[in-house]
């Protein structure tokens, strides 16, 4: 009878014991849950730094086209022109708040999988948005230049065709350059061209936020 209780007594306190332990290990996690996620959205705040800098930086396109339209243009090329640097401020003003909103959508109370996921999609939206806001200067330097022109309502188009048709000219060859060697780049066998592109284009701080993921991660698997 005393060996069966000592027995049941090992048991349950063996039990407790191990619950003990399954406690601290969870609230262990919990802690590297918080100080990991806690790094991850510090390592983002140079990333939402950056896209309102984005925005800074579209607002002169905008309010440059806007005085053009005070002016009344009368210069079909020069009307385009407008349309375009306007376009091009919109779209660089919209692509960045894509971003910040993506940024401000992570839950970092999920599960790191769930957050990894949203991470990656921020990063998806954000080198989208650099190929928008970058790729169009092989050529919106020309349109820009047609609308200081035509501030002083001046057509650049008739003044200096060769500058204008050439500058187009240089821009599509550039935009078309840069897309054949996007997809060479990413053909399977130069799939490590690829990556380190893409981690060029990704930018320090997802980088960052994502290695503290990643690290958690691999935590909670072991």
């Amino acid at each position: 009878m005393d060996t069966i209780m000592e027995l049941d007594d090992f048991k349950s306190a063996w039990q407790s014991l191990d619950r003990r332990l399954e406690l601290d290990n969870r609230l262990k996690l919990h802690a590297l849950h918080e100080r990991s996620t806690h790094k991850a959205r510090r390592a983002l705040r140079p990333l939402a730094w950056g896209q309102i800098a984005q925005i800074l930086f579209a607002l002169p396109f905008i309010a440059l086209a806007a005085l053009l339209w005070m002016s009344h243009p009368v210069h079909l090329a020069t009307i385009v022109a407008g349309v375009l640097v306007h376009a091009y401020g919109v779209l660089t003003i919209t692509c960045a708040g894509v971003v910040l909103g993506q940024l401000g959508k992570v839950d970092y109370g999920k599960p790191v999988l769930d957050i990894q996921k949203q991470l990656l999609r921020a990063r998806s939206l954000y080198i989208r948005s650099g190929m928008l806001a970058g790729l169009p200067w092989w050529f919106l330097w020309v349109p820009l230049l047609q609308v200081l022109a035509g501030l002083g309502h001046v057509d650049l188009l008739a003044k200096a065709p060769s500058l204008v048709v050439s500058g187009y000219a240089i821009g599509i060859v550039g935009l078309l350059a840069t897309g054949w060697f996007h997809r060479w780049a990413r053909r399977p066998e130069r799939a490590e061209l690829g990556r380190k592109i893409d981690d060029s284009l990704t930018g320090g701080s997802l980088r960052k936020a994502l290695a503290q993921l990643e690290d958690l991660r691999q935590f909670e698997r072991d």
